[in-house]
């Protein structure tokens, strides 16, 4: 197996040394990927035995003993002299495997090698963005269910408004994750093989070598499939699968990534407001001048990485409409970028995600001082109907609030005053109100309405989504930097 060097002389891409796990890095490394060429092998070599033609069980089991010993100086060598990747592994393949050297690839072409392990391969690499997907509805979950009482100013167009809890704006968050995992488990079950079809997707070459049987040519892909953990193979193809599957799985990718965006947005304004820090290390330092500085950095980093995943699936949507005929070889320097990078990139955000909500500190003092500073004038409504039932001419008591108010965000605005608004109606007789009556008025709970029991609501529903992928919970995440 290959080992990773680090150098300091050549350019490594950022998404594997700083943000991407290796658990992720190992799903689109070379071993992964050449291993999965050589089980396709194996799976066509035995299949093929199978239907009668004429492969020994030493030729399979030499196959077998090679499968992971990839010899790249070999391969790597042999493509420079044919410039054709899989010539070279075949090549490389059948020097470690004299015996079997004559079946390697027997009657197959390039794609059958290249598009069935990308398939495979991001198969693997949903599975691992479902797992973090799962852990970050989890976490949210868990952060929801302790705020869901806590009451919040909310804001439309960021401006204050109508008070809502931060358990239920943390539910905003959950249900935009919660579309993506039902979006990935839409596409995942629907991926394909896409079999050994030949050079432009008849199957003609398997005919020959079956001597014309069509019913062996179809048995040999549901064989290949099986062995290789699939049950559906594409009905028909050209020399390669539709490109437009590549679409569809990067736009699964670019929904988690507009979810992701969305919530570290959220969290930079509510940093900048101090109402939450997300997680900061002892030592950590947030600007190189300003010392005091706690800059949301992770959340800043979402954002960055998750406009990038936006960007990018935009690749496989152009890929998909250039493809010529039955085959054309502009999508392949494409695909080797694109799709890693974009599973290397969500792989990132979905960590930090998970980092954030799991460490993010709230301030509730904070949160209530920025309540009580806007409370006055949303309690206005609630004040004038107070009155009214108490006898109160309903038009009277509206003019007396509305020059109140007037003059309460005039001293504000001009003078940097408190809000005096509630005090100014206190002393105003045209109310008639007792502090104790006002206090009752001014309660924050009164104004978040069903806040608190629409995240309880919720809740219930994802416990049983969390419940029917328990298998997926529990996940240890490491923020490189």
């Amino acid at each position: 197996m290959s080992d990773n060097i680090d150098t300091t002389d050549i350019y490594q891409n950022p998404l594997c040394k700083r943000y991407a796990s290796k658990e992720m890095q190992f799903i689109f490394s070379d071993d992964n990927k050449f291993t999965t060429w050589r089980k396709l092998w194996i799976a066509l070599a035995e299949s093929e035995k199978e239907l009668g033609l004429d492969i020994t069980d030493e030729q399979i089991n030499e196959l077998k003993a090679n499968v992971g010993d990839i010899n790249y100086n070999t391969a790597n060598k042999r493509e420079k002299e044919v410039r054709h990747d899989v010539m070279s592994h075949v090549y490389a393949y059948g020097e470690q495997c004299p015996l079997a050297k004559p079946i390697i690839h027997l009657g197959a072409t390039s794609c059958y090698v290249g598009d069935n392990t990308d398939i495979i391969v991001m198969r693997e690499a949903l599975a691992a963005v479902k797992k973090l997907l799962v852990n970050a509805i989890d976490k949210l979950c868990a952060f929801a269910e302790k705020y869901k009482s806590l009451p919040t100013l909310a804001y439309t167009h960021f401006q204050a408004a109508q008070p809502t809890t931060v358990g239920k704006r943390a539910t905003l968050w959950i249900q935009d994750l919660y579309m993506d995992l039902e979006q990935l488990d839409f596409v995942m079950p629907g991926l394909k093989l896409l079999g050994c079809k030949g050079t432009t997707g008849t199957g003609a070459s398997f005919l020959e070598l079956f001597d014309g049987s069509h019913d062996k040519v179809k048995e040999l892909e549901k064989k290949i499939a099986a062995k290789m953990g699939f049950d559906k193979v594409f009905s028909v193809s050209g020399q390669t699968y539709s490109r437009k599957l590549d679409y569809y799985v990067l736009s699964v990718l670019s929904g988690i990534a507009q979810s992701a965006y969305k919530f570290s947005n959220d969290i930079r304004l509510l940093s900048h407001l101090k109402e939450v820090d997300e997680p900061f290390e002892d030592k950590q330092i947030g600007s190189s001048a300003m010392a005091y500085k706690r800059n949301p950095m992770r959340s800043e980093r979402i954002a960055s990485l998750s406009r990038y995943v936006m960007a990018d699936a935009l690749n496989p949507a152009l890929t998909a409409s250039a493809q010529w005929f039955e085959r054309t070889l502009d999508d392949s320097a494409n695909k080797r970028i694109s799709i890693p990078e974009a599973f290397l990139a969500i792989d990132g955000i979905l960590s930090l995600y998970i980092n954030i909500i799991s460490g993010l500190k709230v301030y509730p003092k904070i949160i209530e001082r920025h309540l009580k500073e806007e409370l006055p004038f949303m309690a206005t409504e609630n004040i004038l109907m107070h009155c009214v039932k108490k006898g109160g001419d309903r038009q009277n008591l509206h003019e007396a609030i509305r020059v109140h108010s007037v003059e309460a965000a005039n001293q504000i605005k001009n003078f940097g005053a408190d809000n005096d608004l509630i005090e100014r109606i206190l002393n105003d007789k045209t109310f008639d109100l007792t502090r104790d009556e006002i206090n009752s008025l001014m309660s924050p709970e009164k104004f978040t309405g069903r806040a608190k029991e629409q995240t309880e609501e919720f809740l219930t529903e994802m416990r049983e989504v969390l419940q029917d992928n328990k298998d997926f919970l529990g996940v240890d995440v490491d923020i490189k930097v």
